[in-house]
């Protein structure tokens, strides 16, 4: 798919990997970043401004950070038309529930991206299996519902931790296991666990952009460092 044409592609920043990978510019706060770690607003045919959260649609995006706090202070005081309207060279309407759509699509993607990887075999399930892929050291990420029992959490952490993982890996999930077990395909989805590296980056992604838009500051930052160790790894 062709790439959609950014007025605001600022830099060319290393990749880690001995490439380099574009930053984008928020139009809010200047702040810089990478495409998975901020988020795209799109200007539909009607005139009005849609979020375009996998950054596909075609056409002059405009960036901004994940941070709904922000957001909504930018469009109460008027500050968003205006970034908008130099972004896109046009004006733009602001639907007044702009911020919860991007909420609700950052959620829909973070559930869909554990469905996906569930489908391609890279989550294990289980607490017997679990608890033995994690002591083996065999898990990138170790994932618990927001309603998971304190006593079966515990555990799992500790098989987690004596397999040599870090406690940022041991991340506990905004939505609670009926929301879990829906995007999974299964009943009763209460743990689970990331057997691939590449597969812990992208849900890692998905996580990070959801917890930074909504002020969950821990997962955001227990995410970011989960993501800079065992990740890197690149074990398949």
């Amino acid at each position: 798919m062709r790439e959609p044409s950014d007025d605001h592609l600022d830099a060319l920043v290393e990749d880690g990997r001995g490439g380099r990978k574009p930053e984008r510019k928020c139009i809010l706060s200047g702040a810089h970043g990478d495409r998975a770690s901020l988020i795209r607003l799109a200007l539909g045919p009607d005139g009005q401004v849609w979020p375009d959260l996998a950054a596909k649609l075609p056409g002059r995006g405009a960036w901004i950070a994940p941070d709904r706090a922000a957001l909504e202070q930018a469009m109460e005081k008027g500050r968003l038309k205006g970034a908008l309207a130099r972004a896109f060279k046009a004006q733009a309407a602001v639907p007044e529930d702009l911020p919860a759509r991007i909420e609700k699509g950052l959620e829909r993607r973070a559930l869909d991206r554990l469905g996906l990887e569930h489908r391609a075999g890279h989550l294990i399930l289980g607490s017997e299996k679990l608890t033995e892929w994690a002591r083996g050291g065999r898990l990138f990420l170790l994932l618990h519902a927001a309603d998971a029992a304190e006593d079966g959490t515990s555990k799992l952490d500790q098989a987690w931790r004596s397999g040599g993982g870090e406690p940022e890996g041991c991340i506990r999930l905004p939505v609670g296991r009926e929301a879990l077990s829906r995007a999974l395909g299964r009943e009763n989805v209460v743990h689970s666990g990331v057997n691939n590296g590449k597969a812990a980056a992208r849900i890692s992604d998905e996580l990070r952009r959801w917890a930074a838009f909504n002020g969950n500051r821990d997962l955001t930052d227990d995410v970011r460092a989960q993501s800079g160790r065992r990740n890197d790894e690149g074990r398949e």
